[in-house]
C-alpha cells in the first residue's frame, strides 16, 4: 500500500475511479485492489452488466502487468543488496500475476540463477535492523517474528523509497504487525496495532498517521482519518499521497472548494509537477466542470510539453464530454510515440483506442487486429475482444469467421462462468 490507501467507495465506479487515479501515478498494487473491489461490488449490483465486468478485468490484467514487472525490478534490487529470500518472494508474486509469457521465462530463469548462486545464510548476512540505521527495542525486532512475516514486512519495506524504507524498518512491533493487517486487509489489527505503534513514537515525526489513515478510511471512519491527514499534510508538505488522499475524501463528501484550497498550499516546486496538473484537473471534474479541466490541461501541456499521463487524462475528458474523435487522436498519439520509441503500448491505451474506434463505427481490419492483439495481451477480457472481432467480421460479409470468434467468446464466457 506504500503511502496510499485504499479508498472505500460507493459504487462500482468509485472504486474503478479510485483505481484509474493510483494507475495513473504508477501504484500498480493499489489499483489493482480498487478494480478488484469495483468487480466485486458489481456482481452484487448488477451481476449481468458483462460488458462493464470485462472492462474491469481488462483493468485488473493491465496493471497486474504493471505491478509484476515492479516485482521483478524490486527483486533484483534486493538480490543486489544481498536479500536473496526476500528477493524469490517478490519473483513468485510477479510470476503468478503475469500472463506474458515473455515475462514469466525471464522470471523463471531469474529464480533459477538465484536458486544457484545464492544461500539462505549469505542472504541473511546483514540483520534488516541493521539497514533501519537505528536500534530497535527488545522484542521488537524483525528477528522476532515467524520467519515469514518478517520476510514478507522487509519485501513490502524494500519497495518504498530508500528515506521511507527506513523509517519503517524502525518504527517497532506494533507498527509491523499493523502494517502487516494492513497489506491482508485486516482493517480492525491494522487501526488497532497503529494506534499502538503511534503510542510508542510519540513525539516523533513519523509517517504511521498516513498509514494509520488509510486503516481509518476502510473502516468508514472518515472524520478521524480527515484529523490525522490534515496534520499530516502540514508536517509533510512534499508527500503528495496524502494529498491525493484528502482529495479524495474532499470529493466523497462534495467539498471541492476545500480540495481547491488544498490543492493550492501544496509547495510551489511540486505546484508544476504532473501528480498535482493531474488532482487539479480531476477536481474540476469532480466540480462537474469538465470544459474547464479540459482547458486545464491545454493550457498544462502548452507550457510544459507533451505528457503521456496528462495527454490520457485529457482524453478520458474529451470521451465524457462526447468528444471521441478528439480523444481517439490523443490516444492514437499516445501509441504512436510507443512505437517510436520502442516501447511497450499500454493495454488499457490501446483498448480506449479501439474501443472509441468500434464506438465510432470503424469496422476496419486494423480496428480487427487491435482486439486480436487485445485478446493475447489480456485474456481476461477475450470475451469482449473475442465478440468485437466477430461483429467486425460479420459486417465485413465474412460470417465464417464471425461465427468462429462469436462461438470463441461465448466459450470463454462460459468457462469464466462455471470458474476453475
Amino acid at each position: 500500500m506504500s503511502l496510499f490507501s485504499i479508498f472505500v467507495g460507493k459504487k462500482p465506479q468509485a472504486y474503478e475511479q479510485q483505481g484509474d487515479a493510483y494507475a495513473k501515478e504508477g501504484l500498480w498494487g493499489n489499483a489493482k485492489v480498487e478494480y478488484e473491489r469495483a468487480l466485486n461490488r458489481l456482481e452484487k449490483e448488477e451481476p449481468l452488466d458483462h460488458e462493464y465486468s470485462d472492462r474491469l478485468f481488462t483493468k485488473v490484467a493491465r496493471v497486474s502487468e504493471e505491478l509484476a514487472r515492479e516485482h521483478q525490478e524490486n527483486a533484483r534490487n534486493l538480490v543486489a543488496g544481498g536479500y536473496g529470500d526476500e528477493a524469490r518472494d517478490l519473483f513468485d508474486l510477479a510470476l503468478e500475476l503475469t500472463r506474458d509469457t515473455t515475462l514469466a521465462k525471464e522470471l523463471q530463469a531469474e529464480i533459477v540463477v538465484l536458486e544457484e548462486g545464492a544461500s539462505h545464510a549469505s542472504a541473511m548476512e546483514m540483520p534488516v535492523w541493521e539497514r533501519a540505521g537505528d536500534d530497535m527495542d527488545e522484542g521488537t525486532s524483525t528477528a522476532d517474528m515467524p520467519d515469514d512475516q518478517s520476510e514478507y514486512f522487509f519485501a513490502l519495506c524494500g519497495t518504498l523509497p530508500d528515506e521511507v524504507q527506513m523509517a519503517y524498518l524502525g518504527y517497532g512491533g506494533n507498527f509491523k504487525t499493523g502494517y502487516l493487517a494492513l497489506n491482508a486487509g485486516d482493517f480492525e489489527t491494522a487501526a488497532h496495532s497503529l494506534s499502538l505503534a503511534m503510542a510508542d513514537n510519540e513525539g516523533l515525526d513519523t509517517y504511521i498517521p498516513l498509514e494509520l489513515a488509510t486503516a481509518f478510511l476502510n473502516q468508514g471512519r472518515h472524520t478521524q482519518a480527515r484529523e490525522l491527514l490534515e496534520s499530516f499534510v502540514e508536517s509533510h508538505p512534499d508527500v503528495l499521497p496524502a494529498f491525493q488522499l484528502l482529495c479524495d475524501l474532499y470529493w466523497e463528501s462534495g467539498d471541492i472548494d476545500q480540495a481547491e484550497r488544498l490543492l493550492t498550499s501544496i509547495q510551489e516546486d511540486l505546484q508544476a509537477s504532473v501528480s498535482v496538473a493531474i488532482l487539479k484537473g480531476e477536481t474540476r471534474r469532480r466540480a462537474n466542470d469538465d470544459p474547464g479541466a479540459r482547458s486545464f490541461y491545454l493550457q498544462f501541456m502548452e507550457t510544459h510539453g507533451w505528457n503521456d499521463s496528462i495527454a490520457r487524462a485529457l482524453a478520458e475528458t474529451h470521451t465524457a464530454m462526447g468528444e471521441v474523435e478528439e480523444a481517439r487522436r490523443i490516444y492514437g498519439t499516445i501509441m504512436d510515440n510507443c512505437r517510436n520509441c520502442h516501447a511497450r503500448i499500454d493495454p488499457l491505451i490501446k483498448e480506449q483506442y479501439a474501443e472509441l474506434c468500434f464506438a465510432s463505427g470503424s469496422r476496419d481490419t486494423a480496428t480487427l487486429e487491435l482486439y486480436l492483439s487485445l485478446a493475447q495481451e489480456i485474456r481476461e477480457n477475450a470475451p469482449l475482444y473475442y465478440d468485437r472481432v466477430s461483429r467486425i467480421y460479420a459486417e465485413q460479409g465474412n460470417e465464417a469467421e464471425a461465427r468462429r470468434f462469436r462461438s470463441f467468446s461465448e466459450q470463454l464466457r462460459t468457462e469464466a462462468t462455471k470458474g476453475p
